[in-house]
């Protein structure tokens, strides 16, 4: 199978899963003109990333791609919460989203901007069909993380804080504090000439290989548990938000490219196997590892 069919094929799966959580998650959700508010936001989700890859094809830059798909949740949460009962549940529910998507939006720009480029980007720039999918998955990867909270947020059903709230307000705290750290950490160790060529093996990242994925994933489960009460029937199918999440960044991309990306590079590097042996790869250790 040539790269041209993968990528179709990529293209049309990313639709119709996407069409087929939005069904699901339709159920006692807003309505406009016949059509679910839900199935919209993922209409507007592709339609914007399809748009973006126009001019980043035109001028092979991947520098504005992170920035996209955090405005598209921006966007997305703050007219779905335009349209919802705006109970408090609602409103807690967007501003986690809002708030999530400018920090790690921003520190992603700066960090591409910094860099000078993408280096995920540099075989994919040029091939059309190719590029078009990544954007494409983009626009999966922002409607099924959000599709629990956007489901709440355009549910009927109402959204008081109870249990469900505090506690995934609480997780996603959690998730969103260990990301932002693991992030300076990595930015200043990498900030340091001196780590130029060597893993960082300090901080959080001494007690996980990849703690920043690991806050992610927390924090798109606090999500997940704050849009429950306001969920119903074939809608509490959109909780595989958090499990999409997982899938993604440890089986398909995030945690599994980087782990070949380490082996290639200091694979052969006896402090590295020793780190690999004892640090977990995604969740963070409770104590540091000890050398065994």
């Amino acid at each position: 199978m040539n790269q041209n069919t993968i990528s179709i094929i990529g293209i049309v799966a990313a639709i119709a899963i996407a069409a087929g959580i939005s069904i699901a998650g339709s159920q006692g959700g807003s309505h406009i003109g016949g059509l679910s508010v839900l199935f919209l936001f993922a209409i507007v989700a592709f339609s914007i990333q399809w748009l973006a890859f126009i001019p980043a094809f035109i001028f092979q830059t991947e520098k504005y791609f992170d920035l996209i798909g955090s405005i598209t949740y921006i966007g997305l949460a703050i007219a779905a919460l335009l349209l919802s009962n705006k109970e408090p549940g609602a409103v807690i529910l967007a501003l986690m989203v809002v708030i999530w998507a400018l920090r790690l939006g921003s520190f992603l720009f700066i960090r591409v901007q910094n860099a000078g480029h993408d280096s995920r980007f540099r075989s994919i720039k040029p091939d059309f069909l190719q590029f078009l999918m990544t954007w494409t998955l983009q626009g999966l990867w922002v409607f099924i993380t959000f599709a629990a909270g956007l489901t709440a947020l355009t549910s009927a059903s109402d959204h008081p804080i109870g249990g469900f709230v505090i506690a995934g307000t609480a997780l996603w705290l959690i998730g969103f504090i260990i990301e932002i750290i693991a992030d300076k950490q990595k930015t200043a160790f990498r900030s340091d000439p001196a780590n130029s060529d060597r893993f960082i093996h300090t901080g959080l990242w001494a007690r996980s290989r990849h703690p920043n994925y690991f806050g992610e994933i927390v924090l798109w489960i606090g999500v997940a548990v704050v849009a429950i009460p306001a969920l119903e029937g074939w809608q509490y199918l959109t909780l595989i938000s958090p499990i999409f999440v997982f899938v993604l960044l440890t089986k398909i991309s995030g945690v599994r490219m980087l782990e070949h990306k380490a082996q290639r590079k200091w694979g052969k590097d006896q402090d590295y196997r020793d780190y690999h042996k004892r640090t977990p790869a995604l969740w963070l250790s409770l104590t540091t590892p000890k050398n065994r």
